[in-house]
């Protein structure tokens, strides 16, 4: 199955070796960017479990449902090695939209450092129901 954001390979023929050169296919990203706004809070309270996430390209609440559902990875870079790579990554779900502007709110499985805030994140474009 061929994305339609990919190219097609295209294929020439040059003119002084008559051989064919053929450009590279370029690849398509799975992932939509968005940023990391912080936890979910009130003027007395925070909630830690909850990370409101704002996407790319969302502007409306309408917008948001499609992303409901969608799993979120945080990925970082830590000091130390563990299991031969020092790229670490954090593991989420959209649960749902948050106000009228576009951002919803995530869930963890641990919950998000506050050295986290700010920084961008990728929510895949699986699990789909298209």
């Amino acid at each position: 199955m061929v994305c339609p954001e990919s190219k097609p390979v295209e294929k020439k023929v040059s003119k002084k070796t008559g051989k064919t050169k053929s450009k590279k296919q370029v690849a398509t990203r799975l992932y939509t960017k968005a940023c990391i706004l912080g936890h979910k809070r009130s003027r007395a309270n925070s909630y830690p479990t909850v990370t409101l996430l704002k996407l790319q390209g969302v502007l409306t609440r309408q917008d948001t449902a499609f992303y409901l559902g969608k799993k979120v990875a945080y990925v970082y870079r830590a000091k130390t090695e563990k299991r031969n790579s020092k790229w670490r990554i954090l593991w989420g779900k959209i649960r749902c939209p948050h106000g009228n502007s576009g951002v919803v709110r995530a869930k963890f499985k641990n919950n998000m450092p506050p050295s986290a805030f700010g920084a961008q994140c990728r929510v895949m474009l699986y699990p789909s129901v298209i």
